[in-house]
């Protein structure tokens, strides 16, 4: 029932049902390209199960399958995951709930949700006007101030305090892949957001940081504009996933032209 999701698979790259949520999933892009990744689909096309090694696997079912249909292919891919570990699941909160209550009760264990974003793209970009600052790439330079903004967003994001040395290594990488920018003012970083990932159509921007003494100022949006406008000229449309429960960064990307495109729930399974 279950046949390998390929890089660039036929169903990522034009695959009919799909292509109405690929904002939605567009994580799954990213996750298939991981070669030790465990990515799968149906033979029918109508579901993708994608999770690299200890992470929480992204999950879609298309919208157009019938509701006996959805159970009966969830129940089935509990049974083919048999033994393997499982974190957690990501996708939409109806089907992930649905997933997560056949696999916690195969399993004997728990389940919570964590966290449920709302995904947004943005095909018409409208450019905030009067925020004085620049941008500017992030070189090897600031690593310590990545750093210190990635704990920043891990904080803001999951409510966890983290020493800013943790996130050195995490800083490092995302410098050297050249989309990582920050908004200056004077010359000083007060505003961070990166370009994480290509896809076919889309262009994920992430780790979207600023620190608090220098909210409400608008540096964030003037970041994330400039952002959008580099995507656009690469003929790509950007997108991004932001937590529902923080208003304020959901009202920032819907004033830039960002169009809710689906919500996605975190679920964690608990022992």
């Amino acid at each position: 029932m279950f046949i390998r999701l390929e890089t660039n698979d036929e169903l990522l790259v034009d695959g009919g049902s799909f292509l109405s949520e690929e904002v939605q999933y567009n994580l799954l892009h990213r996750i298939s390209e991981v070669s030790d990744a465990l990515s799968i689909k149906t033979a029918n096309n109508r579901m993708i199960f994608a999770q690299t090694q200890g992470q929480k696997a992204w999950l879609w079912v298309s919208k157009e399958t019938p509701l006996e249909e959805q159970k009966e292919i969830l129940q089935n891919l509990v049974n083919y995951l048999n033994s393997n570990q499982l974190p957690g699941v990501s996708g939409d909160p109806q089907i992930a709930e649905m997933f997560a209550e056949f696999f916690s009760k195969k399993r004997g264990m728990g389940y919570e949700t964590e966290m449920t974003m709302e995904s947004y793209h943005c095909p018409k970009l409208i450019k905030p006007v009067n925020v004085p600052g620049e941008i500017r790439k992030a070189t090897l330079e600031d690593i310590d101030t990545v750093a210190a903004y990635l704990a920043g967003f891990v904080e803001d994001a999951f409510g966890t305090s983290v020493e800013a040395s943790t996130q050195q290594s995490k800083a490092q990488t995302m410098i050297e892949t050249g989309n990582l920018y920050f908004w200056l003012i004077n010359g000083k970083p007060v505003s961070m957001a990166n370009i994480s990932h290509r896809s076919p159509r889309h262009a994920r921007i992430n780790a979207v940081f600023t620190p608090i003494t220098h909210r409400k100022n608008g540096y964030a949006s003037a970041l994330v504009a400039e952002l959008c406008e580099n995507i656009h000229s690469e003929g790509l449309v950007p997108m991004l996933y932001a937590d529902i429960s923080n208003p304020d960064s959901n009202k920032v990307y819907k004033n830039i032209g960002f169009i809710e495109s689906g919500k996605i729930a975190e679920i964690k399974f608990i022992e």
